[in-house]
């Protein structure tokens, strides 16, 4: 991993760079916490709790088909579904949107895991803000480009996709495990710390499994 680190630390774009030195000020701007998020955690868990699904833990990830913005050649293909990817690398998938703040405050940090866990974790961003009214493919292909990010992204036309992974809150990341079962799914906004910590733990586990 410190390898991979290193031979990609040339990589990082400014964009990127300033993106991550600026994570505490981002999350102050956009008040990770505060009120401005707490009314648009509301607004988007009234917009989905009538029909949110339980997939959680334990239970196999629900196959969606997407397209992607960015990331064809690490991913493999332009138009995929997410059942395609089981048996390779453990999975973070991450459900974003362009007009989405705690989105946008989290991505640097996102990229930041992505060029230090590359090849040990596939991370793949799927946007989903046309079914939570935060934003259009413009508007998360335009904040691709602004942050600097270039982890695989892409979006979804499966609007039962909120729905069958249980989004209520925005962002939410799910950690899949290569046999495409569903190891950890977290609300909110999170940070590299936190993704290293838990795709360690799902990767422990992992080798656990294979060892028994």
């Amino acid at each position: 991993m410190a390898r991979a680190k290193r031979r990609n630390s040339g990589r990082v774009s400014g964009s990127a760079r300033r993106g991550t030195r600026n994570q505490l000020k981002n999350f102050v701007k956009y008040g990770l916490g505060g009120a401005a998020v707490v009314a648009v955690v509301v607004l988007i868990v009234f917009a989905v709790a009538s029909s949110s699904g339980s997939s959680g833990e334990g239970s196999d990830a629900p196959d969606f088909s997407f397209s992607l913005y960015q990331g064809v050649e690490e991913v493999g293909f332009r138009e995929g579904n997410l059942a395609s990817l089981h048996g390779g690398r453990p999975i973070v998938l991450n459900f974003w949107a362009g007009l989405c703040p705690p989105c946008r405050a989290e991505m640097p940090q996102f990229q930041a895991f992505y060029e230090q866990s590359k090849d040990e974790i596939m991370l793949l961003g799927i946007d989903i803000g046309p079914f939570m009214n935060l934003g259009s493919k413009r508007d998360a292909d335009a904040l691709l480009r602004e942050l600097g990010v270039t982890y695989p992204a892409g979006w979804t036309s499966d609007g039962s996709v909120p729905r069958k992974y249980g989004v209520t809150a925005m962002p939410t990341t799910v950690f899949i495990k290569s046999n495409g079962e569903i190891f950890r799914k977290a609300s909110g906004a999170i940070d590299a710390r936190f993704l290293t910590r838990v795709t360690r733990e799902l990767m422990v586990a992992e080798a656990a499994e294979q060892g028994s």
